[in-house]
């Protein structure tokens, strides 16, 4: 399956990012019912992240109209880097930029908190497409291991802001 051909390289400076009438807002913890069922709905797993209890949260929800279709969900890494701990988009939205835009959000807000890093990680073979999209947006991956828990090898990406 060549999903390449569905994902363009990133968007000229200034350009909109997503399809038409998308809305991406910034959250607190009292979305946390909202995302359990985002996430349930996408992941088909309980867990979000570890724990909410992160120095610098950052939770984005993408918006369709009035239906939740996304959400992107971040943290302080250390005082260089921003971490994006999970994300995703409803399968009835994907492969129209919902994912790209939550992305270049959550870079843009980390930028201006004062980040020059921003990182995730990703498992290849069950996420392809978070895959691709890294590698499109100019990332670079340090770091490959195993993770015996998701039995899948977990990619680390990185990318100054």
């Amino acid at each position: 399956m060549d999903v390449s051909s569905d994902i363009t390289s990133s968007p000229e400076p200034g350009a909109p990012i997503g399809p038409a009438g998308l809305r991406i807002e910034e959250a607190g913890l009292e979305v946390h019912e909202l995302l359990f069922t985002l996430n349930m709905t996408i992941f088909k797993e309980p867990r979000i992240i570890n724990t909410f209890d992160r120095s610098d949260l950052m939770i984005l929800l993408a918006w369709m109209d009035e239906e939740p279709v996304g959400f992107k969900i971040g943290y302080r890494e250390n005082r260089f880097t921003f971490y994006s701990a999970k994300g995703g988009v409803l399968a009835t939205h994907r492969r129209r930029g919902v994912a790209r835009a939550l992305l270049h959000e959550m870079m843009a807000r980390a930028r201006r908190r004062g980040y020059a890093r921003f990182a995730f990680d990703t498992f290849p073979n069950m996420h392809p497409g978070m895959t691709i999209l890294g590698l499109l947006e100019g990332f670079r991956v340090m770091k490959a291991d195993y993770n015996p828990a998701y039995r899948d090898y977990r990619l680390r990406f990185e990318k100054k802001l």
